[in-house]
């Protein structure tokens, strides 16, 4: 069926786009995913291509496209079969980019913004503690100012990029008695004395480096404030409705892909003297996992459309994360199962697609922790209202 939201030239954009990171990224993944690291190089080609800045102003070097590219970036870059590489790069354009274009100075936005859209400078975004998970609000870390300085003193952890980024976006207390409301946030130079950061050794997403991050006195300067102060955490939930929309298209994406390859296995599979494309209970089990997915995707596709209008999805696409990675680890593990003992090997794609795949109803919010959310919108009538310009 085709949709109405994607043009002639989001469809050439789509063919490039596949082109490039077929020729580019695929040799490369499987070095990536025993090293965990991306070497840079794939960094810059894909800024001089102008894959990090599809959604960043033109005066920073951007392209200023509408959302449909950023939904096509998603989807193809989940293809490549690298949970890992795929985050890493969307964590970058998308969460620490996301706060640079939002809550940056013009003076932060020409130093940084300007070397995230060419990909020389690489950014990850520290939410997340070692005693908070989802509880943003629970979070120790604080940035008291000294002077002409905020001293910067806590830990964060499961952070993509958090080992070889460039560039810190951070969310700390500048007044810890507030609560939520005393909550601030900061860009942080990665050699600023006073961060270290460890390795992380993960199940899935291995290509990607995932790192905890501790901060003992560290230095901010005033002007690295981004935003205004104690306005932190209303960005910070403002720009969550993005970050889930982003995990629910991951999903239906990587769902449709481990589908397409598992039907292409099973036209050439044979048992009994047929393919195994054509055995009742495996044809039925397709038809359902394509009807989900293409129920998940469509509506995926209309709250990015709900989006580009303006409006405050947070609802809608924390709904999407909950049921988008819910499908898509039961279609991966359906597929999986189609492959029997092939589907255990890690020569064939099904057994990395299934451990990177449990990231999704975990990483980005938890489900437990969307539903509570959903169920306080929809049963407490609980209104979510986007930060106030």
């Amino acid at each position: 069926m085709k949709n109405v939201n994607f043009s002639e030239e989001h469809e050439l954009f789509r063919e490039s786009l596949r082109e490039f990171l077929q020729k580019e990224v695929v040799p490369h993944i499987e070095k990536w995913e025993k090293t965990g690291q991306i070497e840079r190089f794939i960094w810059k080609k894909m800024g001089e291509m102008g894959y990090f800045g599809l959604a960043s102003p033109e005066e920073y070097g951007g392209l200023d496209l509408d959302i449909f590219y950023t939904v096509i970036f998603l989807e193809e870059l989940q293809r490549v079969n690298s949970g890992g590489f795929a985050a890493a790069i969307w964590a970058h354009a998308y969460l620490a980019m996301t706060h640079l274009k939002a809550e940056g100075t013009p003076a932060i936005k020409e130093k940084y913004l300007t070397s995230s859209v060419t990909g020389e400078l690489i950014g990850c975004l520290c939410i997340t503690e070692p005693f908070g998970g989802s509880d943003v609000a629970g979070m120790r870390s604080t940035a008291i100012l000294n002077g002409d300085h905020y001293i910067l003193n806590g830990s964060k952890t499961f952070i993509t990029n958090g080992v070889y980024s460039d560039y810190l976006i951070v969310a700390a207390k500048t007044d810890p008695e507030k609560g939520n409301k005393g909550l601030s946030i900061f860009i942080v130079d990665r050699d600023t004395p006073g961060i270290s950061a460890t390795k992380l050794d993960k199940l899935g997403w291995r290509a990607s480096d995932t790192g905890e991050i501790a901060f003992s006195d560290v230095r901010i300067p005033k002007e690295n404030l981004m935003g205004e102060e104690n306005k932190g955490f209303s960005y910070i939930m403002q720009h969550f409705a993005l970050e889930r929309l982003i995990m629910g298209v991951n999903a239906h994406a990587r769902a449709e892909y481990a589908l397409e390859y598992t039907m292409g296995y099973m036209a050439e599979r044979t048992a009994f003297g047929k393919t195994i494309d054509k055995f009742q209970a495996l044809r039925h089990s397709v038809a359902e996992m394509a009807s989900e997915i293409e129920m998940v995707k469509s509506f995926n596709y209309t709250i990015a459309h709900s989006l580009k209008t303006g409006e405050y999805v947070v609802k809608e696409a924390s709904m999407s994360k909950l049921l988008s990675t819910k499908i898509a680890d039961e279609v991966i593990y359906k597929c999986l199962q189609m492959l029997g003992g092939y589907g255990y090997m890690e020569e064939y794609p099904l057994a990395r697609m299934f451990r990177d795949s449990r990231l999704g109803p975990i990483g980005g919010g938890t489900s437990e922790i969307l539903k509570e959310i959903i169920a306080k919108m929809i049963i407490d009538k609980k209104e979510y209202k986007p930060a106030a310009k």
